[in-house]
């Protein structure tokens, strides 16, 4: 079998339960970017198998937010989002959720390792409710202990990220933090600072799964309490990849239109 670039696989050792990408072949080995979750790897060309007629598992995420066309009599100003995307892929692909929930978003491509550096002159320059961190993150379970940030790919960028944000605005209700990616050491991001964080359960995490929390915050009706529980059972993977903090919704809504 002739792998190359750009190929589909799945991995024989891992249960082919994950759908990759090729992006690069050096030495026989492929290394492998997710092509639903925020996950990069790497595989002998020996343990992997083509895929094909690939198609972005985005079912889910459909119609989360409610559809406010039918309220003619009233205007509505959601919630403004600041997503900061360690992969531009992935950055586009949240993008374009937003668009198609009428979310008002910005993306910035920013590797992991800068956001902290970055953060604070992107908040003053665009004054979000609700900021995004993410990008790729794994645990290194062979490195061993659960709780020590060196034994993550990102974690530590992502929580200097958040505690920058948090020197910023010290309120969780007037700047929502979403950060993680997949494995990302969820304890240490929520004591950082973030309302929402990945991942619990040290799992895989949904390219769309920041992008669900931050619309349906973003489009809820201000100082309205959201069902907590039921917010992370829109996740891809509900309270296993994705947890954090009771909070109310950032949507200003007015009268008459």
């Amino acid at each position: 079998m002739d792998i190359k670039k750009g190929d589909y696989v799945t991995r024989n050792s891992y249960h082919n339960d994950t759908v990759f990408k090729v992006v690069n072949i050096k030495d026989s080995i492929c290394y492998l970017k997710g092509v639903d979750v925020r996950l990069y790897a790497d595989s002998e060309k020996e343990d992997l198998v083509i895929v094909s007629d690939v198609e972005q598992d985005d079912a889910f995420a459909k119609d989360l937010v409610d559809d406010l066309s039918d309220r003619s009599e009233y205007f509505y100003l959601p919630g403004k989002i600041l997503h900061l995307d360690g992969d531009r892929e992935y950055l586009e692909r949240c993008l374009k959720f937003y668009q198609s929930h009428h979310v008002f978003a910005i993306g910035k491509k920013i590797a992991e390792n800068e956001i902290a550096q970055k953060i604070p002159m992107l908040l003053k320059e665009y004054q979000p409710d609700i900021v995004i961190i993410t990008g790729h993150d794994a645990y290194y379970q062979k490195k061993g202990d659960l709780h020590d940030l060196r034994n993550y790919k990102n974690t530590a960028n992502f929580v200097k990220a958040v505690k920058e944000a948090r020197k910023y605005e010290k309120s969780h209700e007037k700047l929502v933090i979403i950060a993680g990616a997949c494995q990302s050491n969820y304890e240490e991001l929520i004591r950082a600072g973030a309302n929402f964080a990945s991942s619990p359960k040290r799992v895989n995490i949904h390219a769309l799964d920041p992008a669900i929390i931050a619309s349906t915050v973003a489009m809820s009706e201000r100082n309205q309490p959201i069902d907590l529980v039921a917010l992370l059972d829109k996740t891809k993977y509900g309270k296993d990849g994705m947890g954090g903090l009771k909070c109310n919704g950032l949507m200003y809504v007015g009268y008459p239109r």
